[in-house]
């Protein structure tokens, strides 16, 4: 038997977009960049530990209140962005249409030239991908102010697309409910009304259906036109979202830039950094930013790269340049006529009384000297005059830390003890102890690059505390061969009598004296005191010279 258009199965077919629309509507994320359960957690937990973090969400919230939750979820994507080591975003069908501009945001942050170099400082660390997110937080205002009218029209074909969800869900429930009418026969119908099971729907359930049709036709175009409209406010948006997100991007990456060489310039490690908390690794990177030799850690981190070049030309024990032939026992050193004597039977007895007696002819040589096993102290002087410039605008203060903090490297990579010794006048001094056995703290660090005492400049008080400290190393450790630098601008008169007993401790205990006259070349003449203590003084003239001091990370 025919069909006629009151039948179900034609009011079904006419309905089968919106049967299918009901039945598997797609997933709609409101979140552009690919994450799992891991990248989610490691979010929150930053988000928790960054006060920063929070105060920007809230702020942003506040000004944009009536889409509150697209700004949360733009920084949660903006911040795995940068943590992710390969950030995969999403396709543009996939997103939830209010979510429109966030993807574009995104999009444009990824795809700009400095997002790979911003990433090489931020991936894989969420302290520093919290770090950019804070660096971009002006662009990211910017963005949405300027996106404003886009994300109206976003918000628009989002509730669009919900009331054509809602009216394709109106179909199948009239059609349910006219199926429903329709197993029950109705004895009023007409004949030809009848489907092929001779069951006849009312009339009431059919204009319902074809209302229903007709109300969800007009709700998918309205859906279409506000889809349109979105996807036109946000082309209009695009560029000036691109430049934005490239302007965020760039300065993140040097931010990030800028902290990671202050970190190095410091001596903080990669390692050291991802063991730190969220919070103390916080108030680490203010405080290197705010401290008083923040603007050198340009010179401290050449100063140290200097030094570590040094480390890796020096030989301990090396043979060094030929310079003739001397008589000693060194096997490594003996001379070609001397071990064919080996070869020679009766010989042999004489090659092993000549050992015996230190009497074997050696090659001598000029090399580097040896280096010491005692601990490394640095005597600082932080009298008034330290505060003058030299060139390139380098306090003398700043040259004499830099280097100190070289030698505490100096000193970790020969698992040496290092003393800084600050001092100034005979009452002032501040001693600052790094045991080898012990990793450097590096708040105890900046204690030691901060502190500056003033005043005049007394030669005895430091030196004493030094030949003090390697007093009590070899009483308790039985190690010799201690290093002290003098780092200082000044010239000053110590007493006979402490020069006697500076002298025989010098002898019973075997350390060496290296002083440095800092931006003042008469402090390092002949006949000043300064020569007179030290085994190995150098003036240095320009404070832009860190190599000025190399030879000191060679033999010390």
């Amino acid at each position: 038997m025919g069909e006629t258009p009151g039948t179900l199965d034609e009011l079904a077919r006419r309905a089968g977009k919106w049967l299918s629309l009901s039945a598997a509507a797609p997933e709609r994320y409101t979140t552009a960049v690919v994450a799992d359960r891991f990248d989610r957690i490691t979010w929150r937990d930053t988000y928790e530990q960054s006060a920063a973090l929070r105060e920007l969400s809230e702020e942003l919230n506040e000004r944009h209140d009536r889409t509150r939750h697209h700004t949360t979820d733009l920084l949660t994507d903006v911040f795995l962005a940068a943590y992710k080591v390969n950030p995969r975003l999403r396709e543009r069908p996939e997103m939830d249409p209010s979510r429109l501009v966030n993807h574009q945001v995104v999009t444009s942050l990824v795809e700009s030239p400095e997002f790979a170099e911003l990433r090489r400082e931020t991936a894989g660390d969420p302290y520093a991908a919290a770090m950019a997110v804070l660096a971009q937080a002006t662009a990211l205002r910017r963005m949405l102010e300027a996106t404003r009218g886009a994300q109206d029209k976003a918000e628009q074909a989002k509730q669009s697309q919900r009331n054509a969800e809602r009216a394709a869900t109106a179909v199948t429930e009239a059609l349910q409910q006219a199926a429903e009418k329709t197993a029950e026969p109705d004895e009023t119908a007409e004949p030809d009304r009848a489907d092929e099971d001779g069951a006849v729907p009312p009339p009431a359930a059919t204009d319902a259906v074809q209302q229903t049709i007709e109300a969800a036709e007009v709700s998918e175009a309205a859906a279409q036109r506000a889809a349109q409209a979105a996807a036109q406010a946000l082309a209009a948006a695009a560029p000036g979202i691109r430049v934005a997100a490239r302007n965020a991007v760039s300065k993140a990456a040097e931010g990030a830039r800028a902290e990671a060489a202050l970190m190095r310039a410091w001596g903080v490690g990669p390692g050291e950094l991802e063991r730190m908390p969220f919070g103390q690794r916080a108030r680490l990177a203010e405080r290197l930013r705010t401290s008083r030799l923040a603007e050198w850690a340009e010179l401290i981190g050449r100063f140290r790269q200097m030094a570590d070049g040094e480390r890796a030309r020096k030989v301990e024990n090396a043979t060094g340049e030929l310079v003739g032939v001397t008589l000693g026992n060194d096997l490594s050193r003996v001379i070609p006529s001397e071990l064919a004597n080996l070869g020679l039977p009766a010989l042999r007895a004489v090659f092993a009384a000549r050992y015996a007696a230190g009497e074997l002819m050696l090659y001598d040589s000029q090399g580097e000297q040896t280096t010491g096993r005692g601990a490394i102290i640095a005597c600082v002087d932080t009298s008034h005059s330290m505060y003058e410039a030299g060139p390139g605008g380098i306090t003398r203060e700043a040259w004499a830390k830099a280097c100190a903090l070289a030698l505490l490297d100096q000193a970790r990579h020969a698992g040496r003890d290092f003393v800084g010794i600050l001092f100034s006048a005979a009452d002032k001094l501040k001693v600052f102890r790094f045991p080898a056995d012990r990793p450097a703290d590096v708040a105890h660090v900046l204690d030691f690059a901060e502190t500056f005492l003033g005043g005049g400049t007394s030669y005895q008080r430091p030196l004493s505390a030094a030949g003090a400290l390697l007093e009590e190393e070899f009483n308790d450790a039985a190690r010799m061969r201690g290093d002290i630098v003098m780092l200082t601008d000044d010239d000053c008169g110590v007493t006979e009598e402490w020069m006697r007993g500076w002298n025989e401790a010098k002898h019973r205990l075997g350390f060496r004296v290296f002083g440095v006259a800092i931006g003042a070349p008469r402090v390092a003449e002949t006949d000043s005191v300064l020569d007179a203590l030290c085994d190995n003084l150098r003036a240095i003239e320009d404070l832009t010279d860190v190599h000025a001091a190399a030879d000191l990370f060679r033999v010390i």
